[in-house]
């Protein structure tokens, strides 16, 4: 599994702390992990919490990665924005029992933490339990196991829903303002990371036409 970390400017000087405990958790279990910052508060290109559910939802439909972890303060607004795209499901993960849940329940492709609540001591190992228990075992098997079969049964009634209410990513980037959109493509590192995986050449071109 590919994972990509993303950071909004609230947050962003947390960003080498949160990588590190990702990939002492993830790579062990043979996950990648791309970091796409911001990487510092001083960041030339800073992302609002809205771009980066933007980016978020470009790597993902553009198959660029399998996984985001992003956030902001409260969570809050990373897993609203998130979720307001096609090809996105996002859940708001406070604690290892919730990332457990959403794993076997929801069995989605994002999480959104709150990186300014309980940010205190032993913060590092709240957030290697919940990447833990993020990757500990199959998704989608259901929790408890027998209620399996109908959250299975729910979890693609909602795909199929979202296909209806989100339109084309294509189509959301072109109409979206054009700097708001740029701006969630201006990490230094985003042109290296992005064309280098992106599986979908139509959301490849979209992106070109936008960045120049």
């Amino acid at each position: 599994m590919k994972i990509a970390l993303i950071n909004e400017n609230s947050q962003a000087a947390k960003n080498q702390l949160i990588e590190q405990t990702l990939r002492s958790v993830a790579e062990p279990l043979g996950h990648e992990v791309v970091n796409y910052g911001m990487y510092t508060a001083e960041d030339k290109a800073q992302l609002t919490y809205v771009q980066a559910g933007i980016l978020a939802a470009v790597l993902l439909n553009s198959g660029a990665c399998d996984f985001v972890v992003t956030g902001c303060g409260t969570g809050e607004g990373a897993m609203l924005a998130c979720n307001s795209f096609p090809g996105v499901l996002c859940g708001h993960i406070v604690d290892p029992t919730d990332a457990y849940q959403f794993t076997q329940v929801n069995n989605g492709n994002a999480i959104a933490l709150p990186f300014a609540k309980g940010w205190g001591w032993g913060c590092e190992l709240n957030l290697s339990y919940v990447f833990e228990k993020l990757f500990v075992s199959e998704w989608g098997l259901g929790y408890p196991r027998e209620r399996a079969v109908p959250e299975q049964r729910n979890k693609k009634i909602l795909d199929e829903v979202k296909k209806v209410t989100h339109t084309d990513m294509c189509y959301i980037l072109e109409h979206l303002d054009r700097e708001l959109v740029k701006g969630a493509f201006s990490g230094e590192r985003f042109k290296e990371y992005f064309f280098a995986d992106c599986k979908d050449e139509k959301i490849a071109d979209a992106v070109r036409k936008i960045i120049g």
